[in-house]
C-alpha cells in the first residue's frame, strides 16, 4: 500500500479542498467493540481518510516549507518502526544514541559548524527554538545570580528577548512556553524582511544588562537573511552580554553551496541555532536538530535526576539531558540513513537544484503580465501576487485571496497564501529532492489557468 502511494504521487492531485463535515462522516464511528485484521484495519483507514490526504511528499507540493522523503529516509524510518527504540538514554538503546551522535557531528561537518557545540535532534524547529531558547534563559539567569531552571522567573526582572518584527511564530510560542512572556519582547523593524541593524543597535543600548537575540537565517515569507555577522558583532560587543539564537530550519542549507553560503556567513558565531531535517534536507515528519555552544547551560535546562533513570557505569550519552523528552522516536536513524545514502554532494546537488527552479519561475513572474514580485527572490521561496489594471489594494487582495481558493481547488499543485507588506500574497517554497522540470511546468500552467478562470489578462 505504501509503495502504491509513493509510486502516485507524481500523477495524483496534490490536495483538494475538504470540508470537517465531509472528513468527520467518513471517519467517525464509535468505539470498536472488537477487533478487525491488521491489514484491512490499515486498508480501511487509507480508503476513508483518501479525501483529506495532501500529497505534500510529492514533486508539486509547494506550500509552506514543506520537504518530500527520500527513498533512504523513508526506508530507515520503516525499520525505526520496525525495530522501536526509545532514544531516551543509552541504557534503553546504545545504537540509537550512537546513531544520533553520529549523525549531529555528521551535522556539524556538513553544515561547517563548531565540532564542539552540542545539542540533539528535536522533533522539528519549533522544539529546537525551545531547547536552544532555554539554554539562553539559562545563561541569562546565570548572570544574574539566579537559576530559572530551579528558581523559576517569579519575582526576577523579565528576561530582556530582542527581535525582528519578521521573526517566525515558533520562536514566540517558544519563548511563551518558558515563561518569558509574548508580550515582553522587544521587536524591532524588519523592512523587506531582513532586520534593522540601526534599530537592533540602539534597542540593545537601552538594555543594561544580558540579553537574547533572535535573528533570522531564512525569513519564512521570502527567505530573506538577516546579517548574521554583524548581529553577531553587537552581541559580542554589548556591555551586558548577548545571547545569539538563529532560526535557521531551512535557511541553513544555503551553507551547502558556495555561491549561497554568504547569505549565512556568521552563524558559526551564534549560542544557538535551531533548523529542520524534514524541510530541505528531506527527512520524514519529525526530524529538527538543534546545537548550542554552552553546554552547562543546555544541561542546566533540562537535567533530571531520579533513581530508575541514573546512568549506568560505562554508559555513553543520555539523550534526555538535553531536551524535554524523554521517551522519543529513533528519529536519527532516517536521518543516517539519507545522509550516508546522498552524502555533502548530493545535499549540495539538491539545493542548487531547488535554488534553480525559485530563480526559474521568479523570473517567469517577472515577465508575465498578469503577476508580479512581492519580494526578491534570494533563495528557494518565490513571493509573488496577481495584478489586474485599475484595482485598488483592497481589491488587488480580494482577488488573490480568490486565486489561491481557484489552485487549491485546481488541485494539480499545491501554494500558500501570506499577507507580506499588506498585500495578499502566494508562495512557491521549492525544496522537495523531486521537483523537476514537468512539475515546474505544471506549475506555470496552473498559474496561468487561475488567471485565465479569473478574466485576468495573461497574453
Amino acid at each position: 500500500m505504501a509503495a502504491k502511494y509513493v509510486a502516485s504521487l507524481a500523477q495524483r492531485p496534490v490536495g483538494k479542498p475538504v470540508s470537517v463535515v465531509q472528513l468527520a462522516a467518513a471517519l467517525e464511528e464509535p468505539l470498536p467493540e472488537q477487533g478487525t485484521p491488521p491489514a484491512a484495519a490499515v486498508e480501511e483507514w487509507l480508503s476513508r481518510a483518501e479525501p483529506g490526504i495532501v500529497a505534500s511528499a510529492g514533486p508539486r507540493y509547494f506550500g509552506f516549507v514543506i520537504g518530500g522523503t527520500t527513498a533512504a529516509a523513508l526506508a530507515g524510518d520503516w525499520l525505526a518502526s520496525a525495530i522501536d527504540q526509545n532514544a531516551c538514554l543509552w541504557a534503553t538503546s546504545p545504537a540509537a544514541v550512537q546513531t544520533e551522535l553520529v549523525v549531529m557531528r555528521w551535522l556539524k561537518e556538513l553544515f561547517q559548524l563548531p565540532a564542539d557545540w552540542v545539542g540533539a535532534l528535536t522533533s522539528g524547529t519549533s522544539n529546537a527554538h525551545l531547547i536552544g531558547l532555554a539554554a539562553a534563559r539559562q545563561w541569562v539567569g546565570a548572570q544574574l545570580g539566579f537559576d530559572p531552571a530551579r528558581d523559576g522567573l517569579s519575582g526576577f526582572e523579565p528576561v530582556p528577548v530582542v527581535c525582528s518584527t519578521a521573526t517566525h511564530v515558533s520562536t514566540t510560542k517558544a519563548l511563551a512556553t518558558l515563561g518569558l512572556g509574548r508580550s515582553t519582547v522587544r521587536q524591532v523593524p524588519a523592512p523587506g524582511g531582513v532586520i534593522d541593524l540601526g534599530a537592533l543597535a540602539a534597542t540593545l543600548q537601552t538594555i543594561g544588562g544580558p540579553a537574547i537575540v533572535i535573528a533570522n537565517a531564512g525569513e519564512v515569507n521570502t527567505g530573506a537573511f538577516d546579517p548574521l555577522d554583524k548581529i553577531a558583532d553587537l552581541c559580542q560587543f554589548h556591555p551586558g552580554g548577548a545571547w545569539l539564537h538563529v532560526d535557521g530550519a531551512f535557511g541553513l542549507c544555503a551553507r551547502l553551496c558556495d555561491r549561497l553560503a554568504p547569505l549565512v556567513q556568521g552563524v558559526e558565531r551564534a549560542d544557538s541555532l535551531a533548523s529542520d531535517g524534514h524541510k530541505w534536507l528531506n527527512l520524514p515528519y519529525d526530524c529538527g536538530f538543534v546545537f548550542v555552544r554552552n553546554p552547562e547551560a543546555l544541561r542546566s535546562a533540562f537535567s533530571a535526576d531520579a533513581a530508575y533513570i541514573a546512568p549506568e557505569p560505562d554508559a555513553g550519552w543520555d539523550p534526555t539531558s538535553h531536551m524535554p523528552e524523554l521517551s522519543r522516536r529513533f528519529r536519527g536513524l532516517a536521518a543516517w540513513c539519507a545522509i550516508k545514502a546522498y552524502g555533502r554532494i548530493g545535499y549540495r546537488a539538491l539545493v542548487e537544484r531547488c535554488v534553480g527552479w525559485a530563480d526559474e519561475f521568479g523570473r517567469w513572474v517577472q515577465t508575465t503580465r498578469s503577476l508580479e514580485l512581492v519580494a526578491p527572490v534570494s533563495l528557494n521561496i518565490v513571493c509573488f501576487r496577481y495584478i489586474r489594471a485599475g484595482l485598488s489594494t483592497v481589491e488587488l487582495n480580494a482577488l488573490n485571496r480568490a486565486a489561491d481558493a481557484a489552485l487549491r481547488e485546481d488541485g494539480r499543485v499545491f501554494l500558500s497564501s501570506t499577507v507580506w507588506q499588506e498585500k495578499v500574497a502566494l508562495r512557491a517554497a521549492f525544496n522537495n529532492w523531486a521537483t523537476g522540470p514537468e512539475d515546474l511546468a505544471l506549475l506555470k500552467a496552473a498559474v496561468q489557468s487561475v488567471a485565465r478562470n479569473l478574466e485576468i489578462c495573461n497574453d
